[in-house]
């Protein structure tokens, strides 16, 4: 006779554990990384010259990243409850399966409107598969080691945006910008489809086994503070209420989430534009927001760790104003050595805050509805590249200036950091224990 659960036990949990898995989703989200990268460095800087959008019209410019903001936040919702019904792996490879036009659209685009087109194909890829790396990864590892184990998912992912904007950077000068994101974007997109067909395990009975382990009253390590304002099997209504205003601490988040991507929408837009401006080429506006990609990337190898150690909340803090900080050095110097210097400021306070926000919701989040929590967090923090982008868009038509912009940015980085250490509280269940 097995005792309840033991059906279970060999579903062990831990990085080392899961080695081969964990290496393989890392694998997948940095070149999840690679395709949203390919439309970065090239696409905004010769919006003018190449796809037809007059110069000062801001609106216009900033339409493809409205749409990839909507759709994205859409899709990480719907990934979080579609995967909890029929698996981490579909979800995955449906993503890939929509990103397959991308590469033509952009190499046959008459006009920007296939330009926003793409990119709400590009949503639907990053929202499926960017929630399901995380999600896959939050179910094979341990409470303890969930810090890293986002640390390395972003850290894989963003060094994949770096790489792509760098690369098509050069691509676009050897092969001209259509043929050279053609290039690069169908190899990606072929490449991962055959990796998740081949090297790809469903990770959903990791988390049933979680699930188990908790209604059985043996769970690994502290318990969290998991909110207790919804069942153990809520609906999607009130998993929306829950992350949206019925638990502070989620709404801290959620808005911390959605604010900080008013500043990765302004590097996706502007800042290629501000540098074309002020006569950079395709080559050196690569390597400046290649940069803010790189110490991105690279610092969450760090940070995740860290606030195993430290907990979440401060690195979150911290994140949020050195970033908004990171915005304003951008005008207040010029060179590509000052540029750096802010774009590097400027990613090193996204890596503190990034993979922090993500751990802080999973950390309070009961295992059967981790995902649901996971991809409504990641629809209100998605949704900040589209109000963001309509946000600096319409600020920058009014005064007529992209700079305008940036100050709308750090400013908004300033207040929703406050509000975050007025709201949100320490989430490390070995910090704050349910005692």
């Amino acid at each position: 006779m097995t005792s309840p659960g033991s059906s279970h036990e060999h579903y062990r949990h831990g990085i080392r554990e899961n080695l081969h898995q964990f290496t393989h989703q890392l694998g997948q989200v940095f070149l999840v990384g690679l395709t949203i990268g390919m439309m970065r460095t090239v696409v905004p800087a010769l919006a003018e010259s190449e796809f037809g959008v007059a110069e000062g019209s801001f609106m216009m410019l900033t339409s493809f990243v409205v749409a990839f903001g909507f759709v994205k936040g859409s899709l990480n919702f719907v990934a979080g409850r579609l995967s909890e019904r029929i698996g981490r792996k579909k979800v995955l490879l449906l993503g890939w399966l929509s990103a397959i036009p991308i590469p033509f659209m952009v190499l046959y685009a008459p006009s920007w409107s296939w330009i926003v087109a793409a990119t709400v194909l590009l949503g639907i890829n990053q929202g499926l598969c960017w929630s399901m790396t995380q999600t896959a990864k939050m179910d094979i590892t341990r409470a303890d080691e969930r810090g890293f184990t986002m640390g390395m998912n972003e850290f894989s992912g963003y060094v994949g945006v770096a790489v792509a904007g760098i690369v098509t950077g050069y691509l676009a000068m050897g092969l001209g910008p259509r043929l050279g994101l053609f290039v690069f974007g169908a190899a990606v997109i072929a490449l991962a489809i055959v990796l998740t067909l081949t090297s790809i395990r469903e990770t959903h009975a990791w988390a049933k086994a979680e699930s188990a382990r908790h209604a059985s009253g043996n769970p690994d390590g502290p318990r969290a503070k998991i909110s207790r304002l919804v069942s153990d099997d809520p609906t999607t209504g009130e998993m929306f209420a829950l992350m949206s205003w019925r638990d502070r601490r989620m709404v801290a988040f959620s808005q911390a989430g959605l604010v900080e991507k008013f500043v990765d929408a302004l590097v996706w837009v502007f800042y290629p534009v501000f540098l074309y401006q002020q006569g950079l080429g395709l080559d050196a506006i690569g390597w400046v927001v290649g940069i803010y990609g790189f110490v991105w990337g690279g610092s969450q190898f760090v940070t995740g760790r860290l606030s195993d150690h430290i907990g979440r909340l401060k690195p979150i803090v911290w994140g949020m104003w050195l970033c908004g900080g990171g915005v304003a050095l951008t005008l207040l110097g010029t060179g590509v050595v000052w540029w750096s210097f802010a774009a590097a400021v400027t990613g090193f306070g996204m890596a503190l805050l990034y993979p922090n926000l993500s751990a802080a919701v999973a950390d309070i989040s009961h295992p059967n509805w981790r995902s649901s929590a996971i991809g409504i967090y990641r629809f209100w923090r998605d949704l900040g590249y589209g109000i963001g982008a309509l946000c600096f868009g319409l600020v920058a038509h009014l005064t007529g200036a992209v700079t305008a912009g940036f100050w709308f940015v750090a400013i908004a980085m300033f207040l929703s950091g406050a509000l975050v250490m007025a709201w949100g509280e320490e989430t490390h269940p070995r910090l704050n224990p349910e005692v």
